[in-house]
């Protein structure tokens, strides 16, 4: 992929390459939330954190729950800010100045805000919760997709709300016709 060709790659899944030498990435499927000349942000769709739920999550931050609470894991959305929490949702919920489009009928949102809304009888109609992200410096990605560290696939919501999270990194590759034993190669991953 030529650099001018990476511009734009929010609403984009990153699928990483067989061989890829970090294990925290290793065949891991990121949708890309920002990307600019300055940075790129993104969410694992495919790891999840084993020893908390949603519900635990809103107990341990007191948000009321009001409707029923998805019992669909919490992701691990890459190793930075894990403390943060972001939701990647459905296009019927905004939050004022808290919420971006990733891509059509897809927004991320940060706020506790989102949370109660999740909580609500009237959730999000999709929603999938991370705690942490990904993120690159200036040029850092573009170098990597140089690399040959990821391949980049259109956005899915199947994909992205999928909670068949073992088979994720499979479908994303199937999406650009690619069986993963046909794949070979991997790079240097310097993004956290």
């Amino acid at each position: 992929m030529e650099l001018d060709e990476c511009e734009g790659l929010t609403g984009k899944l990153l699928v990483a390459m067989p061989g890829i030498d970090d294990d925290r990435f290793s065949r891991t499927v990121i949708l890309l939330c920002a990307h600019s000349d300055e940075h790129a942000m993104g969410i694992v769709l495919n790891k999840t954190m084993m020893n908390l739920t949603l519900n635990e999550l809103f107990d341990q931050l007191d948000v009321t729950i009001e409707g029923t609470v998805s019992e669909a894991p919490i992701l691990k959305g890459g190793p930075v800010g894990t403390d943060r929490g972001f939701v990647i949702h459905s296009e019927d919920f905004e939050s004022t100045g808290a919420t971006i489009a990733i891509a059509s009928g897809l927004r991320l949102t940060a706020t506790k805000e989102v949370l109660s809304a999740m909580a609500s009888s009237e959730p999000p109609a999709r929603s999938r919760l991370a705690l942490g992200y990904s993120g690159w410096g200036p040029q850092q990605l573009e170098s990597e997709l140089k690399q040959n560290v990821w391949l980049v696939v259109d956005s899915d919501e199947e994909i992205i709300f999928d909670t068949d999270f073992e088979q994720k990194w499979e479908k994303a590759l199937s999406k650009l016709g690619i069986s993963p034993d046909r794949l070979q190669g991997g790079g240097h991953v310097g993004s956290a």
